[in-house]
C-alpha cells in the first residue's frame, strides 16, 4: 500500500544535524516531515558522542575509586552499561519531545529518492510517498570498515565497541585518533589490556605534540601500549580471539587479544538507497556533498549539512548548519561562518583547540603572540588533583585579537568555549586577562594565560 504525503520541508536523519533542522524548520513556520530509519538521535545520540560520553564518565569513576580500594562490585561494568542505557533512552526521548512539541511529523523508515522532489519511505508494511519543495538531508556517517579487517565477530566497530556486555581481558585498538583515544583509555580504566596501532608519528594526530604529550603519558599509566608508525594487515580469528599482524619499520608483528576496535574514521552515508543520483545529485570526493555558504547543494532546494559536507565531522557543525539551511529556506540571509569551531576530545586529560594553532600559524607565516599558563599552579586544578596540562592563547601581536586557542587539561571540552566565544566576537587576549575569573576555578588558567600574551605583546 503506498500513501501520497505534501510537505514544504523533509528532512532525513534525526541526528544533531537532523533534529534541529527539523525543529528550526517548524519553529519558522514551514510544514516539515523528519524521516529516521533508525531510533531517533541518530548516531550521536544512540550510538556515539553520548553513549561513549557516559562509559568514558563511569570509567573515569570506576578508576577513582579503584585508587581507594580494591574492593569493588564484579558487576560495574554491567552498571556502566546500565546507566548508559538510561542516558541513551532519556536523551532520545527529549530529542522525540522536542521534534513533538515543535509540530514535526516523524517517519520511520528508510528514504529513497525518486526524483528531485519525491522521496519513497519505506516502512514495515507501507510505502509512503512524500512530495517536498525542500528537503535537507543529515544522513550522517558510519565507521569505516577496513578491507583487511571486516566487522564482525571479534573485529569490532565504534558501535559494537560500546555495547560489549562484559570487559575484554585485552583489546588491540587500529587508529589512534580521537575514537580510538577515548574508547582505548575507556577500557583501559576498565581493566582492559589495551594496545593502540596507529599510522601517523603520534596518537590524536592533528594536535601539537605538546598538548598530546600529557595524553600520551596518562595511557602509559593507565597501562596502554602505544605503537605509532604501524599498519595493520591482516587478522586471524577463532573461538577465543584473533591475532593481527602490522608492518613497522618493514618488519612484521603479531599481536593477540580478545578483540580489535577498528577506528580509522567515519564515511559519508550518501551512497546505497538514498539514491541521490535520482535526485540529480553526485557526491564528490570521499562521498561528501558540495554546498554554497547556504548550505544549499547543486539542486537549489537541496539542501546537506553535517557528516556529508566539507569540515571535520563534528555534531555540533551538524546542529549550527542545520539552523542555517532551514532559515535559508524560509528566505532568511543566514550564512555559514566557521569563523571559530571548537575541537574536543574527551581523553584524560581533556583535549580542546579552537581557531588557529600555534604550528598552523607558523606554517602560514602568520605572526602570533603565545600565551601559556599551567594547571600546576591553578589552585582549584590541584585541590581537583588535576594538575596536568596547560592553556595557550594565540594572538595577533599587533591587535591583540584572539585567533586560537588550545588546552588540555581538566574540562578543556568547557573552558574552550571561553575562547571559541573571544575569537567570534573579535576580543583580544587584554579583554581575556581583564575579566574577573571567579576564584578558585580552572578559568583562571585562561586568565593567566591571556595575561602573559598581553606582557608579551607589551615587551615587543
Amino acid at each position: 500500500m503506498t500513501q501520497l504525503t505534501q510537505t514544504e520541508t523533509i528532512v532525513i536523519g534525526s541526528g544533531p544535524g537532523g533534529y534541529a533542522a527539523a525543529v528550526r524548520s517548524a519553529q519558522l513556520g514551514m510544514k516539515t516531515i523528519l524521516v529516521e530509519r533508525g531510533p531517533i538521535g541518530g548516531v550521536c545520540t544512540n550510538v556515539g558522542c553520548i553513549p561513549s560520553k557516559a562509559l568514558i564518565g563511569e570509567a573515569n569513576r570506576y578508576h577513582l575509586h579503584k585508587s581507594w580500594s580494591s574492593l569493588l562490585p564484579s558487576d560495574s561494568f554491567a552498571e556502566a552499561q546500565a546507566f548508559k542505557q538510561a542516558v541513551v533512552t532519556k536523551q532520545a526521548g527529549g530529542v522525540h519531545f522536542l521534534l513533538k512539541n515543535a509540530g514535526v511529523t516523524i517517519l520511520e523508515g528508510e528514504a529513497s529518492f525518486i526524483d528531485e522532489h519525491t522521496v519513497a519511505v519505506k516502512q514495515a508494511e507501507r510505502e509512503q510517498k512524500v512530495f517536498f519543495k525542500h528537503a535537507i538531508l543529515a544522513t550522517g556517517s558510519r565507521p569505516i570498515e577496513l578491507q583487511a579487517l571486516p566487522f564482525g565477530g571479534r573485529i569490532l566497530s565504534s558501535t559494537d565497541a560500546l555495547s560489549l556486555s562484559q570487559i575484554p581481558a585485552s583489546m588491540v585498538v587500529i587508529g589512534g585518533g580521537y575514537i580510538g583515544a577515548e574508547l582505548g583509555q575507556m577500557y583501559a580504566r576498565f581493566g582492559t589490556k589495551v594496545t593502540i596501532v596507529e599510522g601517523g608519528r603520534q596518537s590524536l594526530p592533528g594536535f601539537e605534540a605538546d598538548l598530546v604529550a600529557p595524553v600520551v603519558k596518562q595511557m602509559e599509566a593507565d597501562g596502554i601500549t602505544l605503537i605509532t608508525e604501524a599498519t595493520v594487515v591482516e587478522a586471524e580469528q577463532d573461538a577465543d580471539g584473533l591475532t593481527l599482524h602490522y608492518m613497522k619499520n618493514e618488519v612484521r608483528h603479531s599481536i593477540s587479544a580478545a578483540y580489535a576496535l577498528v577506528t580509522v574514521g567515519r564515511t559519508p552515508n550518501t551512497d546505497g538507497s538514498l539514491g541521490l543520483e535520482r535526485a540529480g545529485l553526485r557526491a564528490a570526493g570521499r562521498g561528501l556533498l558540495e554546498t554554497d555558504e547556504q548550505c544549499r547543494t547543486a539542486i537549489s532546494h537541496i539542501y546537506a549539512i553535517g557528516d556529508i559536507t566539507k569540515g571535520p565531522a563534528l555534531a555540533h557543525k551538524a546542529s549550527y548548519e542545520a539552523k542555517v539551511a532551514a532559515e535559508a529556506i524560509a528566505g532568511m540571509p543566514s550564512v555559514i561562518d566557521y569563523k571559530a569551531i571548537p575541537l574536543v576530545v574527551f581523553s584524560e586529560p581533556e583535549l580542546a583547540s579552537v581557531g588557529l594553532s600555534e604550528t598552523e600559524c607558523k606554517a602560514k607565516g602568520i605572526p602570533v603572540v603565545v600565551g601559556k599558563s599551567s594547571f600546576s599552579i591553578n589552585g582549584r586544578a590541584l585541590a581537583m588533583k588535576a594538575a596536568e596540562g596547560f592553556v595557550k592563547v594565540i594572538a595577533n601581536p599587533v591587535s591583540g585579537l584572539v585567533i586560537g586557542a588550545q588546552i588540555v587539561g581538566a574540562e578543556a571540552s568547557t573552558l574552550i568555549s571561553e575562547l571559541a566565544l573571544a575569537i567570534e566576537m573579535g576580543a583580544t587576549a587584554e579583554d581575556l586577562a581583564m575579566t574577573i575569573h571567579p576564584h578558585p576555578t580552572l578559568g583562571e588558567v585562561t586568565m593567566e594565560a591571556a595575561a602573559n600574551a598581553v606582557r608579551k605583546m607589551a615587551s615587543l
